[in-house]
């Protein structure tokens, strides 16, 4: 009869560690489980925004065509001198380029960089797309704008591109590196859709 409340009392700690075992699993089991709904959930949504992204972002053919051409005619350009005030077609200063090639396919922009600044719409560095107007400041203009120049490429994962733009050495394509990481400004675009 001894023997009978030692084995009841073996089966409870026996049955409670079961127990205690199977809700530790179980707890697992769920955590894992909703770790992989979250997952895939978080996974859904972003493709969701990135698709969403990409769209709010696309062009129309007509707009994509539009500015290759832009930017085929912005690099016919290349090598023509610097002077400052110029216009355009034989020499050009940084604003007088971006205004005199948006005009060859008729964007009425200003031939200032400072007014230029406040058309078109803002754009998000990691939000470029080629064509898009780059704003710096310059040696002289302080922390105003200064500078201007049209996207030619795009890293938006990195923030990266490389532009087109009458320097003071001419008419030619640079990388976002160096002296002009400290100077960005901004960005606008001159065609949305």
């Amino acid at each position: 009869m001894g023997i009978a409340p030692l084995t009841a009392g073996a089966q409870t700690t026996t049955h409670s560690a079961a127990r205690s075992a199977h809700q530790n699993a179980h707890k697992a089991l769920m955590a894992n489980s909703k770790k992989g709904l979250d997952k895939a959930v978080i996974k859904d949504q972003l493709s969701k925004e990135i698709i969403a992204k990409e769209n709010a972002n696309a062009l129309t053919a007509e707009s994509s065509k539009l500015i290759d051409d832009l930017l085929a005619e912005s690099r016919t350009h290349i090598g023509k001198r610097y002077v400052h005030g110029a216009k355009g077609p034989s020499a050009f200063d940084c604003s007088g380029f971006t205004s005199y090639v948006y005009k060859q396919f008729g964007y009425s922009i200003s031939p200032s960089s400072r007014q230029q600044y406040t058309e078109g719409v803002p754009v998000d560095r990691k939000d470029l797309r080629k064509g898009d107007l780059v704003f710096f400041t310059s040696r002289s203009s302080g922390k105003n704008v200064g500078h201007v120049g049209i996207v030619v490429s795009a890293d938006n994962e990195t923030g990266n591109f490389k532009f087109i733009h009458a320097s003071i050495r001419g008419v030619k394509i640079s990388d976002f590196e160096g002296y002009y990481v400290p100077r960005y400004i901004g960005a606008k675009r001159i065609i949305e859709k």
